[in-house]
């Protein structure tokens, strides 16, 4: 291999290690340039995507970077597509998920405290899945039964049914202030919107009965679609259906390994429920490039 080449290669290694996870738009840019270099080998080099494990030392995600617009040499992104997690971002759970599980339990004999339930879901959720390729397959049965015997020590089928069938429900949830009205707001612009979940196959009855679901073009549940956040493949699969680029697109949702790692992954931009975002307005401004009408001082760089 010619110098000249070992330096292509060299600095294209150096470069991906360092965008990967922060720049996903210069990432795409950068592996189409090499795409391109390296057809028919010209480069000694075949050609492959970087897989995951490439990166295992990037930097861990932080908050977006805040630039002064009159100071920031950054070119301006058109998004086109955006994709939103759907509980803990779009979907908030109505009540706290022990006191869900105690007011059913207590007739089943369930006398933990809120405290106990709680931690007791948190080291369940974390628990290794290994019974299935991914935890939530058809309606997620299996999963959620294992949830809730280790939350509440009962195993009473009854018990299980009861509170399955409650989160249901659309009283379970609420949709977050001013959500609607943002993602109206960005339909109407042009902007193509899907959801992104892990969940089972009560997602869609929620979301009708919630009245949203006349707003995305596309839902992508990954009980239905057959692969789970963060495998970025459900993210390329979104952009695909809404006929976008991943570097145009924007996800936002509340799970940094999740929607955060595994869109970027993808290519996408991502940005963080509650940290990079706080409400569905500041998403709505932000993807239409007016941040200056709220902040003059600030705006969202895509770069982390």
């Amino acid at each position: 291999m010619s110098d000249h080449k070992a330096v292509i290669l060299v600095f294209h290694s150096a470069l991906a290690r360092f965008v990967r996870h922060s720049e996903p738009g210069l990432f795409a840019a950068n592996n189409a340039l090499m795409q391109r270099l390296c057809l028919n080998r010209s480069c000694g080099y075949l050609w492959s995507r970087p897989s995951l494990s490439q990166f295992s030392q990037v930097r861990p995600f932080q908050s977006a970077l805040r630039v002064s617009p009159k100071d920031s040499a950054l070119p301006d992104f058109t998004y086109r597509a955006l994709l939103v997690d759907a509980a803990g971002t779009l979907l908030i759970p109505s009540e706290p998920a022990a006191e869900v599980y105690l007011r059913y339990g207590a007739k089943y004999g369930v006398t933990l405290s809120a405290k106990e339930v709680l931690l007791r879901f948190r080291k369940s959720y974390n628990l290794p899945w290994t019974s299935t390729a991914q935890r939530y397959v058809g309606d997620g049965r299996p999963f959620w039964q294992r949830i809730v015997l280790h939350s509440t020590g009962c195993d009473s089928p009854l018990l299980f049914e009861e509170i399955y069938n409650y989160y249901a429900q659309a009283e379970a949830w609420y949709v977050a202030p001013g959500a609607q009205a943002a993602l109206q707001r960005l339909k109407d612009s042009g902007m193509k919107l899907a959801i992104v979940s892990n969940f089972d196959n009560r997602l869609r009855p929620i979301l009708h009965q919630l009245g949203l679901e006349q707003l995305f073009d596309s839902v992508l549940v990954s009980a239905e679609v057959g692969v789970e956040k963060p495998n970025p493949t459900i993210f390329e699969i979104a952009c695909e259906r809404l006929g976008v680029l991943p570097e145009e697109t924007v996800h936002v949702g509340d799970d940094r390994r999740n929607d955060i790692f595994g869109a970027r992954d993808a290519g996408c931009f991502a940005w963080l429920w509650g940290l990079d975002v706080l409400t569905f307005d500041e998403v709505s401004r932000k993807m239409l490039h007016e941040e200056n009408d709220a902040d003059p001082e600030a705006i969202l760089s895509p770069l982390s």
